[in-house]
């Protein structure tokens, strides 16, 4: 993309109303616009990051077997009475709207009754187990605190998956497979050093879940963390002995954290409430053993903006950044640099490369400005002194380290860096 025609804008300052951190660059740098507290529209270069984390996401969720859906936001009222997770007074967060003719209908927070329900139609037998579905999808909670950015949203995107299991030894072995897939997907988005898998309260799910907790002095949890077992405790169930329940050493470190994940093992609780039965190998009709899994690509990627940004802006990893090379000509109306820069931009974009090219006719150190602010992990800069040296600065945005490479070498110096990320 040629940054001459991006229409979205880098900005000095974020709006006023707007106190966190994640929410404040990215706004500044043209990722997102915020709409309302807990909404915000995502512009190009937000939407690239997005998507490459869905991506990410997808990878690791394919992997183990998950098959991507796609459900509705409208929700029948009667299917989650079925349950008790209608009643305001057991879901506090729902949005709850009208049909002209006054039925009542409510925005899905999340999705264990509809799916629930629909695998009614396809599980019959032990045949049809196990099932891992997925969805990346748009989810509505009224928020009473909205004031964490993306981290925390009141229309937010989740990839939530469901699994149905022919009894608790299946299933569990899928739960062991589901937390590494997500510290996978954690380490490749670049936090995976800082998360840890939390031991806490299931909430309106189950009795208890596994979170992962990244941390952050920008979280709205305290958690117990056991630096030499990578696990933690979620203060809302840790007890008096704060001790490691696999190396029970009581040297537990207090952090905040913010939830970036969850997995919840739900048992039989929604399919004997949704009568989700199926005949095992003697012919018995047994209940399904379901279990849920939560991961929020919005949350997750303004946890990134939030940790992995410094003074000048924005370090994203390059599996999830908008783009692995900002491509910067400094030509100062110099038409052999110009020149230059298109070469080197159609070599780079050949070899499948993503390129943001920034031909505009600006100043090279509002350029560099943007260039630090934007966060891509490769900035390549051309101009009549590097050009002169037949040598191109290629810096890298995590840890500033500045190479000078030649022309014939740029590509395979690319592309080698990006297979160590």
């Amino acid at each position: 993309m040629r940054q001459s025609q991006l229409f979205s804008k880098t900005r000095k300052e974020a709006p006023k109303d707007e106190v966190s951190r994640n929410a404040e660059l990215l706004i500044r740098a043209g990722f997102i616009h915020k709409e309302m507290a807990g909404v915000y529209s995502f512009l190009p270069l937000g939407l690239r990051v997005l998507n490459k984390v869905n991506n990410v996401i997808r990878e690791e969720m394919n992997a183990i077997g998950g098959q991507e859906i796609l459900l509705t936001t409208l929700q029948d009222r009667e299917l989650w009475e079925k349950t008790g997770r209608w009643d305001d007074a057991v879901v506090d967060n729902w949005f709850k709207t009208k049909l002209k003719s006054g039925t009542e209908l409510g925005l899905g927070f999340t999705h264990e009754e509809p799916l629930t329900a629909l695998m009614k139609n396809h599980i019959r037998s032990f045949r049809d187990l196990p099932v891992y579905a997925y969805q990346i999808q748009t989810k509505f909670r009224n928020e009473t605190r909205a004031k964490s950015g993306i981290m925390r949203g009141r229309e937010f995107l989740m990839k939530d998956m469901y699994s149905f299991s022919r009894d608790e030894k299946e299933h569990s072995v899928f739960y062991e497979k589901a937390k590494t897939a997500y510290m996978n997907i954690f380490n490749k988005a670049g936090i995976g050093e800082i998360t840890y898998i939390t031991s806490a309260s299931g909430g309106v799910f189950s009795q208890f879940s596994d979170e992962f907790q990244t941390v952050t002095d920008a979280g709205e949890d305290i958690i117990y963390v056991c630096d030499g077992c990578k696990i933690a405790v979620n203060n809302e169930i840790i007890s008096d002995n704060k001790s490691c329940k696999n190396c029970n050493s009581s040297d537990l470190k207090e952090r905040k954290s913010v939830e970036v994940g969850n997995i919840f093992n739900l048992g039989t609780r929604f399919s004997e409430a949704l009568n989700l039965q199926y005949l095992d190998e003697e012919g018995k009709e047994k209940f399904v053993v379901m279990g849920s899994y939560g991961l929020g690509p919005a949350r997750l990627m303004g946890t990134i903006a939030e940790v992995l940004s410094d003074k000048d802006g924005l370090v994203w990893p390059s599996r999830v950044a908008p783009f692995e090379v900002h491509l910067i000509e400094v030509s100062d109306e110099n038409i052999e640099i110009r020149k230059k820069s298109e070469k080197i931009y159609s070599a780079l974009t050949s070899h499948g490369i993503d390129v943001l090219f920034d031909d505009r006719d600006l100043r090279a150190g509002e350029k560099f400005k943007d260039s630090d602010l934007i966060g891509i992990p490769l900035r390549l800069i051309v101009s009549k002194k590097t050009e002169s040296d037949g040598l191109y600065e290629v810096k890298e945005r995590m840890g500033g380290k500045v190479s000078m490479i030649k022309e014939d070498s740029l590509c395979d110096f690319v592309e080698s860096f990006l297979k160590k990320i």
